[in-house]
């Protein structure tokens, strides 16, 4: 009987042990800072940019906008064009996880939004 008592208390004492362990991992702060970040990626030789605010809910974008800023007609198509689809393709995954390639018609705007991607990684960063 003594033993029994030990080992349920062992048992109990391991298994409280390792529920608060799970609890605590469960609650450590995420990587990225919650809030609306900014940032302009560049792309192309001229060099081209796009303005990419992000959303950040527990390290998930849940928002995402792209402003195009080319001049060149079939450019600022391809941006606007890109701008409408990223949105489908970014909103509920992990920042961490983001990297976009050709969308939309457009293999090179996705350069600048992913260097945008990049700044806003470095500025929700928790230290």
């Amino acid at each position: 009987m003594r033993n029994q008592t030990r080992n349920l208390l062992v048992a109990t004492a391991l298994t409280m042990s390792l529920a608060g362990a799970a609890e605590a991992q469960g609650a450590r702060a995420p990587r990225y800072a919650d809030g609306v970040y900014t940032a302009t990626g560049e792309y192309g030789g001229q060099p081209s940019h796009i303005t990419v605010k992000a959303t950040l809910e527990n390290g998930i974008i849940t928002a995402v906008t792209v402003t195009p800023h080319a001049y060149v007609p079939r450019s600022l198509e391809l941006q606007r064009a890109f701008a409408a689809a990223v949105p489908k393709v970014v909103v509920g995954k992990r920042l961490d996880e983001v990297r976009v390639g050709k969308l939309a018609g457009s293999s090179s705007t996705p350069e600048g939004f992913n260097d945008a991607i990049r700044q806003i990684r470095e500025k929700a960063a928790r230290g």
